[in-house]
């Protein structure tokens, strides 16, 4: 057996009504900290209150800029916090793991950000960072990076470090009841991407194996039921494939999906989310014409996940997941604000991506093209 690391949180708490141990878990770190929510100030305004007078709240109303990131740092290290908290989604979670990576650091975001930046390793510890998300997607409560928009540059970047690995991560099923439809299809959508990227990827390992093979088809299941109303089983069920997805990728990393993604969201402004759900299907279709050999038997193994629930064959599995999930509303990347005559400049930016490292097969310009076209 090839030798493999395990990255993840020192603790997990998964289940419903979990999120009430938060606030004394929280002040354990210390009496003053940060505490980053989304666009609804209300969904964490019981855990403000209960986190006492020392806590600084900082809003994050969409997915967080280089400029959103700046503001904030400024306003968290005067605040000189014990520890930063996130409650929200995968983007309020990126920005409190961004802002307790950097407010320890003596310089600023551009000399640790990949792509754009320098790139450089953190000089100092981050601070302890509690995630509690309130989508099931992004799984941005157990990984090591926080993804950052420069739309100047018209990139989506990350800032990456083993130490921004939250110290605690609450998942609490019943945060993500009642999501609107359009949010809950884009976010399933990456959850599932995110379990099966890591399968397929040529950084596989038996501990990514164990938390992306069962959960690819109990994540479209889940899916398919919260399509057609509320379903708190489905609900619990999404928030678990979301976690694994998060482990999995922190750990296998991930693929072509998400190698355009970063460069179509960049480019567009568009809910990273809904970019990746309608690229898996072309990426599928794609990487097992190219593949061979083992790469091929894995993703012969999705297709055949997928295909029991969507009523295809495993080869049709791919383009039929399109199919379902544009009947369910998702729109396709020409509806996104990705033109052709962008396709060039993409596929080449995409060969670049840090994800593309793990895809499976190695896909040239023109078969990126060729997906782009097809998503």
């Amino acid at each position: 057996m090839t030798p493999f690391g395990i990255t993840q949180p020192a603790r997990i708490l998964f289940g419903r009504g979990e999120a009430a141990k938060a606030p004394g878990l929280i002040r354990a770190f210390g009496p003053r900290g940060v505490l980053v929510h989304g666009a609804n100030a209300g969904r964490a305004a019981s855990l403000r209150e209960a986190l006492g007078p020392g806590t600084l709240a900082l809003a994050c109303p969409g997915e967080p800029t280089l400029t959103d990131l700046e503001t904030a740092l400024t306003a968290a290290r005067a605040h000189r916090p014990d520890w930063v908290a996130a409650m929200g989604g995968g983007a309020a979670l990126d920005l409190g793991k961004a802002l307790a990576g950097l407010i320890p650091a003596p310089d600023g975001p551009m000399e640790h950000l990949e792509v754009v930046g320098k790139g450089l390793p953190l000089t100092a510890d981050p601070l302890p960072f509690v995630a509690i998300p309130t989508t099931a997607g992004t799984g941005a409560e157990v990984t090591r990076n926080a993804v950052i928009g420069v739309p100047d540059l018209g990139r989506k970047v990350s800032l990456r470090d083993d130490r921004m690995v939250a110290r605690l991560a609450i998942v609490d099923p019943a945060l993500t009841d009642g999501c609107p439809k359009a949010v809950t299809l884009a976010s399933g959508l990456d959850a599932v991407t995110q379990v099966i990227e890591p399968f397929v990827s040529v950084r596989a390992t038996p501990y990514t194996d164990a938390l992306t093979r069962p959960a690819i088809a109990v994540g479209l299941r889940a899916l398919m039921l919260l399509m057609q109303g509320e379903e708190p089983e489905a609900r619990d069920a999404m928030a678990w494939v979301s976690l694994c997805g998060g482990l999995a990728l922190a750990n296998a990393g991930l693929g072509a999906v998400h190698g355009f993604a970063g460069v179509i969201g960049g480019m567009t402004g568009s809910a990273h989310g809904a970019i990746c759900g309608a690229l898996l299907g072309p990426v599928l279709a794609a990487n097992r014409q190219a593949a061979s050999g083992s790469a091929r038997a894995r993703l012969d193994e999705v297709g055949a996940a997928l295909a029991g629930l969507l009523g295809s064959t495993a080869e049709e599995a791919p383009m039929a997941l399109q199919a379902w999930a544009r009947g369910e509303g998702l729109p396709g990347l020409a509806a996104q604000g990705v033109s052709e005559d962008q396709h060039a400049d993409i596929a080449l930016a995409a060969l670049e991506a840090s994800s593309m490292r793990g895809n499976p097969v190695r896909l040239d310009a023109a078969a990126l093209v060729a997906v782009l076209r097809q998503a």
